[in-house]
């Protein structure tokens, strides 16, 4: 599903260039719950930015699908993503003027997709928030923001679901929510991919992978 050949990210800065990854190999077959944990500033939000088609490589090849995808034109790759990956943001990244479930079928365009808010309000009642609809994100909780997050990524019946730090801003009991709906997912034969920092998620993973200063390590003893 997912293959990464030789990745290098450099990130030019005043005080010279930075190695956010360096010379990095990672294959993910379809079908994957994976776990990529590293401490801050090791470069998963890189990685994950980077498979997503967000984030061009300084050098090296991402084949999704066996799609070179950094081959494609901005246009054609941001289509590529609205079809083919659902991204769920640590910060929720939800409209703040519209309502829940226009915020959800609003992924809809965005992959040449009807704007069809009957399957907004399905996916929504699916993850726990029929009763919230309607109301605007600042009356959310942190807990629901995520599950809208999630139900807008599963919009477009993504192949892949990225998601960074998914957990960070919540409670155990929303982060254990939050984890139990992209299992789901991932039981239904989606492949999902997690940047975090903790153990919460490790317990769903089929793969754990660390990161250390841009490389693939060993898991620490």
């Amino acid at each position: 599903m997912i293959v990464l050949e030789n990745i290098t990210k450099t990130y030019h800065t005043h005080r010279g260039p930075v190695g956010a990854l360096v010379d990095l190999d990672l294959h993910i077959p379809k079908g994957q719950f994976v776990v990529i944990r590293g401490p801050s500033g090791s470069g998963k939000t890189t990685l994950l930015l980077t498979l997503a088609g967000m984030q061009h490589p300084t050098s090296g090849k991402v084949l999704i699908a066996g799609k070179n995808i950094y081959n494609l034109s901005n246009r054609l790759r941001a289509n590529f993503r609205a079809q083919n990956i659902g991204f769920v943001f640590q910060m929720f990244h939800l409209v703040p003027y519209l309502n829940v479930v226009d915020n959800v079928a609003l992924a809809g365009p965005a992959a040449g997709n009807h704007h069809d808010i009957t399957k907004a309000h399905n996916l929504l009642e699916k993850l726990g928030l029929a009763e919230r609809i309607f109301h605007k994100p600042a009356q959310l909780s942190a807990g629901e923001k995520q599950r809208t997050a999630i139900a807008r990524a599963l919009y477009n019946n993504p192949k892949i679901i990225l998601a960074d730090e998914p957990t960070g801003n919540l409670d155990p009991e929303n982060a254990s929510a939050v984890l139990d709906h992209l299992a789901q997912f991932h039981r239904q034969g989606g492949t999902v991919i997690i940047v975090t920092h903790g153990l919460i998620a490790d317990q769903y993973a089929d793969r754990i992978i660390h990161l250390r200063q841009g490389r693939l390590t060993n898991p620490p003893t």
